[in-house]
């Protein structure tokens, strides 16, 4: 739940940005309502006044070459794991693909996330080739698609239309009651494959095709070396992983509504090991040319802007709450229209 260096409440209250109120709610209903902001994104604002204060946090700014040495150690574990797993049980396969495989696979994608911010390599070329590669064991060409909407995430945060990590009116109607948020979790890489050909449609780029003909030759040589098994090892690891799976709680914990009027949260916790430091969210968007590695510098240079905002030191409780609380579901983001878009571009 998030915490406040300033505050003893459980849940503090942040300093309000121009929303409209909740609406109220009784125990028995489910927030059916996203929170429209009237003004732009925060974070364009804030990077500015945290420049101004520490210039120094401008030498933060550059890459990140160890993403591709994490990225090729994980792509060996991968096959040496789904080698092992080629003749076993279903029953085997399932708890790896959860524990081990679940968590490493996320981790690729997280590596995808970082490359589609051009931090790895100082070409673009390089970083796409490395995030082509860090599809290959989880099974889908995802990289170039992740890219191409991630950024409109960044420059129109919460605009209506566009940024198409905030859910549907659909998913808001459907996902109404504890058991369907948790199957909404579950299903969250079904949702963030097909949500933005729903909300945004785009025609297909040549690298995409690129990224989906090395996919498929490569999972083509998995299945005729390795057998059917070894791939659906690969596949369930991804699918469980961004699903109702413990780091996947980062995709709740950063824009979820869980403080009136706060859109953006960080997370502070183990996670973040495995998962690019993603955790520092806040910190991210503020200054989303800054690797992951350099992240929680951020933070330490500039304290008085991230010290009093609510964050996470736990991925299980964000999970737990959402499903849990009638006031938390897909509704729960702070939305914008076109006009207030006024974030940086990428």
């Amino acid at each position: 739940m998030p915490t406040s260096s300033s505050s003893a409440l459980p849940w503090p209250s942040s300093p309000r940005s121009p929303v409209k109120p909740l609406p109220s709610l009784t125990a028995a209903t489910e927030r059916k309502q996203f929170t429209w902001s009237e003004t732009d994104e925060p974070h364009a604002t804030r990077r500015k006044l945290i420049l101004a204060a520490h210039p120094e946090i401008a030498s933060l700014f550059g890459y990140e070459p160890r993403t591709a040495l994490i990225v090729a150690a994980i792509f060996v574990a991968q096959c040496l794991v789904a080698w092992y797993l080629s003749n076993k049980s279903w029953g085997l396969i399932l708890v790896v693909a959860y524990v081990f495989g679940g968590t490493v696979n996320h981790s690729l994608q997280l590596a995808v996330h970082e490359l589609s911010h051009g931090l790895c390599w100082k070409t673009r070329e390089y970083n796409t080739y490395t995030a082509y590669f860090a599809n290959l064991v989880t099974g889908f060409p995802s990289s170039v698609t992740f890219r191409r909407y991630h950024m409109e995430h960044h420059q129109f945060q919460g605009v209506d239309g566009i940024d198409t990590d905030v859910p549907t009116d659909w998913e808001v109607g459907f996902f109404d009651a504890a058991w369907k948020k948790a199957l909404w979790m579950f299903c969250q890489p079904l949702f963030y494959a097909l949500r933005p050909m729903v909300v945004k449609p785009k025609k297909p780029l040549r690298e995409e095709l690129l990224n989906w003909v090395i996919q498929m030759s490569f999972n083509a040589a998995v299945v005729y070396f390795l057998g059917g098994k070894a791939m659906a090892y690969l596949i369930m690891g991804t699918l469980l992983g961004l699903g109702l799976h413990p780091t996947a709680g980062h995709f709740i914990a950063e824009h979820y509504e869980f403080t009136p009027g706060q859109e953006t949260y960080s997370y502070y916790g183990p996670c973040n090991y495995v998962n690019f430091n993603v955790g520092y969210h806040n910190e991210h968007h503020d200054f989303p040319r800054i690797p992951w590695s350099n992240l929680p510098k951020v933070k330490k240079i500039a304290p008085e802007f991230y010290d009093h905002l609510p964050h996470y030191t736990s991925y299980i409780d964000v999970i737990y709450r959402y499903i849990t609380d009638v006031q938390l579901g897909p509704a729960a983001r702070v939305k914008r229209h076109t006009k207030f878009a006024k974030g940086e571009k990428f």
